[in-house]
């Protein structure tokens, strides 16, 4: 039996040219992004902010993400990939520039207007260059690359922060990673304009047309299955992300034995390895069987996890809850991959935009409220996660399997 060609491997995963130039851009900015910001809780707190402002930032990330999400689907369908995240990756450098420039809370608060736009404009126009690219018993696979690849920097971009602020001190060392991430961003911008052609970026019917710029007339458009599927995902994200700020004070402030910041990088570390290992395998095995199954599992994991994070109080527990975090991005790619098969025909990214404007606006609510929950009591925040969790994984369970459109 011979080996696979390197020609079959790339089929095998879904790699076109234009997908790796993006997977490409995507560790370069995320590396940078995931240096800092997921300290930015205790940078808050180490420049004197309370936990309202941990809330009120977590928040922000939501609100922000899902009223980006529209805009972001809406340029890339109007104009292209390419020149979508060139104007988002400037804004993303003008934030870094703000906390750089500004140590203090409300300079964390104002530049996360401008940091937080990369992700709320890559994720819509990266599913359409999917769509576009990729056959549908592909798309799971391509999705899942994606994926893959945002977790190498979420796993090794904590790490470095943790180095630095150890070796810098909490408010210094965050500073200094701001400095790494708007140099990573430079030179991600100027990857982008030189490996992404154009003729591939400009391949959506809405090229050079005007579509309809209201998001309430595209989600009246959407299948019943695909509303299902934004209900329950919205419960799932109460889930996440009424602790999810205050994961890391949890971890490094409130157990029996704390952590440290190159632990807490660790254990962010084996999450991102735990997502990594099952990505491959399950994308193979959805793209060719039902999704939904898939989802359900992602949906437990995600319920799970509050659960064990509330009886670990030492660094090997902690690792085991975090393996279990990994796991919730079982079916990650599978829910992502179809929501484009449930798409409005034409209008992929400006669906994937209008999905996640509406998913992250009402679950914003949520991770600003986490705050509360916590001045009550960790345990009562973990709680109230874990149960919006149960109910959002019984009702997707309980409904139709969603069928795409052929």
């Amino acid at each position: 039996m011979s080996m696979p060609s390197i020609h079959d491997i790339k089929e095998f995963l879904g790699l076109k040219r234009s997908m790796v130039a993006l997977l490409g851009m995507v560790i370069l900015v995320g590396m940078g992004e995931k240096m800092a910001e997921r300290f930015l809780p205790l940078y808050i707190v180490a420049l004197g902010g309370s936990a309202i402002y941990v809330g009120l930032l977590n928040g922000l990330d939501n609100l922000l993400s899902a009223l980006y999400s529209f805009p972001g689907g809406y340029i890339a369908d109007r104009y292209g990939t390419k020149r979508a995240l060139l104007i988002f990756n400037v804004i993303a450098m003008g934030g870094f520039v703000i906390v750089i420039l500004i140590p203090s809370v409300w300079a964390v608060i104002v530049g996360s207007f401008f940091f937080l736009s990369w992700t709320a404009i890559s994720l819509p126009a990266t599913m359409s260059l999917v769509a576009k690219l990729l056959p549908k018993n592909k798309r799971t696979m391509g999705v899942s690359m994606h994926s893959l690849i945002r977790r190498v920097p979420m796993a090794l971009g904590p790490l470095v922060g943790g180095v630095f602020i150890a070796t810098r001190g909490e408010i210094t060392g965050v500073r200094l990673a701001f400095i790494a991430a708007l140099a990573l961003a430079i030179v991600a911008a100027i990857l982008q304009q030189t490996m992404i052609p154009s003729s591939d970026s400009a391949e959506g019917d809405m090229m050079g047309k005007s579509p309809d710029k209201n998001p309430l007339k595209l989600l009246r458009q959407f299948r019943p299955e695909l509303k299902r599927l934004l209900i329950s995902d919205m419960l799932i994200r109460f889930c996440e992300q009424i602790p999810y700020a205050f994961v890391v004070l949890w971890c490094m402030k409130e157990i029996a034995s704390p952590v440290s910041a190159v632990q807490f990088g660790v254990l962010t570390t084996v999450e991102m390895a735990t997502a990594v290992l099952v990505y491959i395998p399950v994308a193979y095995f959805s793209d060719k069987t039902e999704k939904k199954p898939f989802v359900v599992m992602t949906f437990v994991f995600f319920t799970l996890f509050p659960l064990i994070l509330l009886f670990s109080q030492t660094f090997w527990v902690l690792v085991g809850a975090f393996v279990l975090r990994g796991l919730k991005e079982f079916g990650e790619p599978t829910r992502k991959a179809l929501i484009i098969d449930l798409a409005v025909p034409g209008r992929e990214a400006a669906t994937f935009g209008t999905y996640y404007l509406f998913r992250d606006s009402v679950v914003a609510v949520a991770a600003s409220g986490g705050s509360l929950l916590w001045m009550i009591s960790p345990a009562t925040n973990f709680l109230v996660a874990a149960g919006f969790g149960l109910i959002g994984t019984i009702w997707f369970g309980l409904s139709r399997s969603p069928e795409p459109t052929s």
